[in-house]
């Protein structure tokens, strides 16, 4: 079955569509766009109405390649900066009147769950990071935490004030006994991208945190998988240097599953649409 899922984060809006058969996910297509949706949702607790008409232009965008791939279920998973908002719910409420997805609003604990399962099987021992905008997930095989920091909120909150940031993300690391170390997010990404494009290494990440202070936004786009990530990629650079001296690893592997893995299994198992349904894309609202 092809199916569309669609992760609405905090700092990027992604779609992945795919084949789904018998649990395993071949990718067809995979996108990105750095939408910002919790923008001030750290300050005020609402979703903010310019975040929102980016989110509405990806999705336009992301509807159109589904449909023309044709992917016969989507599914849109909101994480932090949603259930954080006041309006949130209300947000998702729009989604499926205007695009016609299925949405589900998932906790933490939730987002940490579908992560595994889209990251499965695992090795033993090992740490699965997700370091997203508003909140980081770590998982293993017998554990699973979401913390409230992330690119978005560390960066809101403390601006250039690195040693308060670092300070606020040491006091929420939990204490686990694990060896190897796996990225399923796109700081990850972005740091490994530097380098061998595979893993990111503690020295690594350290040249990249000095490269980030002294270079200017217009050098930091350039050398990134998505330039619009700039201004706030040093809060996950943050994340990823602290989880690796918390738990004592000398290095991060970047992965190509994740959440967006685990929703597509989710989107598979969505009851088939009833005869006489409005297929997605057939609404209007506002």
């Amino acid at each position: 079955m092809r199916v569309a899922a669609i992760d609405l984060g905090t700092n990027a809006t992604r779609m992945l569509v795919a084949d789904v058969e018998d649990g395993r996910v071949d990718e067809v297509l995979r996108r990105t766009r750095i939408t910002r949706l919790g923008e001030g949702v750290d300050a005020r607790r609402r979703l903010l109405p310019v975040p929102i008409a980016r989110v509405r232009n990806a999705l336009t965008e992301y509807r159109r390649e589904l449909e023309q791939l044709g992917a016969e279920r989507t599914l849109a998973v909101a994480t932090s900066a949603v259930r954080d908002a006041e309006n949130g719910e209300a947000f998702l409420g729009e989604v499926e009147w205007s695009y016609g997805f299925s949405t589900r609003l998932l906790s933490g604990d939730e987002e940490a769950a579908m992560t595994l399962r889209g990251v499965e099987p695992l090795e033993p021992g090992t740490l699965i990071v997700d370091v997203g905008g508003g909140s980081t997930e770590l998982i293993t095989d017998g554990f699973r935490t979401s913390m409230d920091v992330g690119s978005v909120r560390l960066t809101e909150r403390f601006g250039e004030d690195w040693d308060a940031a670092a300070a606020a993300i040491r006091a929420v690391l939990p204490d686990l006994d694990v060896h190897r170390a796996l990225g399923v997010d796109g700081t990850t990404a972005e740091v490994a991208a530097m380098g061998d494009g595979r893993s990111a290494t503690a020295s690594a990440i350290e040249e990249v945190l000095v490269w980030l202070r002294t270079s200017t936004d217009a050098e930091r786009r350039a050398r990134l998988l998505e330039p619009d990530r700039s201004e706030v990629l040093a809060g996950g650079v943050l994340v990823l240097r602290e989880t690796l001296r918390h738990f004592g690893l000398d290095r991060i592997e970047a992965s190509d599953r994740d959440l967006l893995n685990g929703a597509a299994l989710e989107a598979a198992a969505l009851p088939e649409p009833a005869e006489g349904d409005a297929p997605p894309g057939a609404y209007t609202c506002c």
